[in-house]
């Protein structure tokens, strides 16, 4: 059986879709409030993410939402869960806790576009503190 390229794939959901989810998720008034969400934690995960793994997320995503990602150039340093957390913030203008809401909200989405395989190499890749933020638990190998 013929199954394409992660880089090929057909994402799962429009951009529409993936608004009502993250507005169910985070209990948003508005589309525009989800959207707004959305827009600042992907650029924020875009400038994070390097590599196939970047590539393969984006592939997921609607078009809105891998540009998103995929336009963003790579942090110089890479943040950790909560350096992520007060960055969106910073950026936004608004609180951590806002802005944790928000990321988790967000992530929310990003999981269920990405699935499991993906997902796990996302979080790999990441500084420690994402697993959480995607609604895993946060494994740490014992000294």
């Amino acid at each position: 059986m013929y199954r394409p390229e992660p880089s090929r794939r057909t994402p799962v959901m429009t951009y529409e879709q993936m608004l009502e989810r993250i507005r169910y998720e985070g209990a948003y008034p508005t589309r525009e409030r989800a959207d707004s969400a959305a827009r600042a934690v992907l650029e924020g995960l875009g400038r994070q993410l390097t590599g196939q793994e970047r590539a393969d997320l984006s592939a997921v995503l609607p078009i809105e939402a891998a540009l998103a990602v995929s336009g963003q150039a790579p942090a110089a340093e890479p943040l950790t869960g909560w350096g992520f957390v007060k960055d969106l913030a910073a950026r936004t203008g608004t609180s951590p806790a806002v802005a944790r809401w928000d990321t988790g909200s967000v992530f929310s989405a990003l999981a269920v576009l990405a699935g499991p395989d993906l997902l796990t190499r996302v979080i790999a890749q990441l500084p420690p503190g994402y697993a959480l933020l995607f609604g895993r638990a946060e494994l740490v190998q014992a000294a």
